[in-house]
């Protein structure tokens, strides 16, 4: 079976975690959108202020930080500081050919973290919180590249 199949029941664990991560940190860019329209503010460029059919009523206000938006804007800016990691080191992790377990247990462990890190930030729960849900997708991670890491040093 070739490694990178998804016949590969491992592969195609990597695939639908990547996939959900990757649908998920698009999400937060369409849900900024919403609260910037919901709002109607939150905007950071000047000639978003020009009077449009979706801006009828332009006001210099409008590019004050709304926090609404900027907390969106922060938990995507945290999901572009981890998505790209988590890409890697899980495609990594498919070349050490761990068990279909592990990789179950990892790969969706992951993105259960990032997915109650999501719910914890939106919802402005403790920094305390959102530090362990985020400490948890760390440890996956570095478990993750030091399992393919080893793996290489012993090919």
């Amino acid at each position: 079976m070739d490694l990178f199949s998804l016949q590969n029941p491992v592969f195609a664990t990597y695939v639908i975690a990547a996939a959900l991560m990757i649908l998920k940190a698009v999400g937060m860019s369409w849900l900024t959108v919403v609260r910037m329209m919901q709002v109607k503010g939150g905007y950071r460029s000047p000639e978003d202020l020009r009077k449009t059919p979706l801006n009828p009523d332009p006001d210099p206000r409008q590019l004050e930080p709304d926090e609404r938006v900027e907390r969106i804007r922060r938990i995507q800016q945290n999901d572009l500081e981890n998505l790209p990691f988590f890409l890697v080191a899980g495609l990594l992790f498919v070349f050490a050919e761990p068990s279909l377990w592990l990789a179950r247990l990892l790969l969706y462990g992951y993105v259960v973290s990032r997915l109650l890190h999501f719910a914890a930030y939106v919802t402005a729960r403790t920094h305390d919180l959102r530090a362990t849900l985020w400490t948890i997708g760390s440890l996956i991670l570095v478990a993750m590249t030091v399992m393919a890491l080893l793996a290489a040093i012993g090919a």
